[in-house]
């Protein structure tokens, strides 16, 4: 089998489960506790919490482990919006986000909160100026991701993190899909906040990070919790963190030198990908190195992942797009809001 899903998962690296086995079975204690096992235990987890924060460009305080992307995004949209509702209760997002942020979001709207969607074009990039105009005075906040899994065109964070600072407005930013395969600087893009995750760069899953500015209140979403300064209840996955950590400092070793390697090979693909029926989706250029997200005229989604699973081709489709079945993703809908769209 072939596999070119690593935009779902990746396998851990030999390094990672070499650390995840050490800790895991000599360094085991709860980094909570008092005794020396628990203080060896928090030893790891901090010297993890410095290699995650240097990689983003951030302070080693705004580190918070957690479950993965997903709770990372659970956990820091709802912390930052509970804790500046006083400023408003209207968020911006985009059409192309993930679904644990869409469906954070109706959580909070179900909370009161105003939810607006700034329009992308046809590549899937959010317009700065479409972004503006739908900003209020009661704007608290605004999410955007860096890139989505299904389309893979990079958000232009820098510009949108310029404009909501000078307005005073709070950004998160998914990042789950972008960190460890492009440059991510939390200070440049102006960043409140953002999602990480360890199993899309050869970590283990069930470990993420969530970064909020140390400068900027979060209200913790459980009363009483008093893991990581209350900000997610539940013992610390010490042997994952670690692991974590040896993953990140793995692939930004070699970052640089493998953006411009997927990057040729993108591009040696998509000029050997000369069929009519075939067409790239997303942005051309600016786009993420390792990903490809193709549009297959008059085939569904499903039938071209089982005829490659078939031929020993680990493919993701964003939908089966059955009719009854499944609708396509948002993304695409915002994309070509006047076509039917498998991919």
């Amino acid at each position: 089998m072939i596999y070119l899903d690593y935009c779902s998962t990746t396998p851990m690296s030999r390094e990672a489960i070499e650390t995840y086995a050490k800790v895991a079975s000599t360094y085991f204690g709860n980094e909570q506790s008092l005794h020396d096992d628990g203080a060896i235990a928090k030893q790891i987890v901090e010297q993890a919490r410095d290699v995650v924060s240097n990689a983003i460009n951030g302070r080693r305080e705004g580190i918070f482990f957690t479950g993965g992307g997903s709770d990372s995004n659970y956990h820091a949209l709802l912390s930052l919006a509970l804790a500046h509702e006083h400023k408003g209760k209207h968020i911006i997002t985009s059409p192309v986000e993930h679904p644990s942020v869409t469906n954070t979001l109706k959580v909070l709207e179900e909370r009161g909160f105003t939810i607006s969607i700034a329009p992308v074009n046809r590549y899937g990039e959010v317009s700065i100026e479409e972004l503006a105009k739908l900003i209020r005075p009661d704007t608290s906040l605004v999410t955007i991701c860096h890139a989505s899994s299904e389309i893979g065109t990079i958000q232009p964070l820098e510009e949108i993190g310029q404009l909501l600072a000078n307005k005073n407005i709070l950004f998160h930013s998914d990042c789950v899909q972008t960190f460890g395969k492009i440059a991510l600087d939390v200070e440049r893009f102006r960043l409140s906040a953002i999602s990480i995750s360890a199993h899309k760069i050869y970590g283990p899953k069930g470990v993420g990070a969530c970064y909020i500015d140390p400068k900027v209140s979060w209200r913790s979403i459980v009363p009483q919790t008093t893991h990581q300064r209350g900000f997610k209840q539940g013992t610390l996955n010490s042997p994952g963190i670690a692991a974590f950590a040896v993953a990140v400092s793995e692939i930004l070793e070699f970052r640089d030198k493998e953006e411009q390697r997927f990057r040729q090979l993108q591009q040696h693909f998509l000029k050997q990908m000369d069929a009519e029926n075939i067409s790239l989706l997303g942005h051309p250029t600016k786009r993420l190195p390792n990903h490809l997200s193709l549009r297959i005229d008059k085939m569904e989604g499903q039938e071209v992942m089982l005829e490659c699973n078939r031929h020993d081709l680990a493919i993701s489709t964003g939908s089966a797009c059955m009719i009854g079945q499944a609708d396509p993703p948002q993304s695409l809908l915002a994309m070509y809001p006047k076509q039917s769209v498998c991919f």
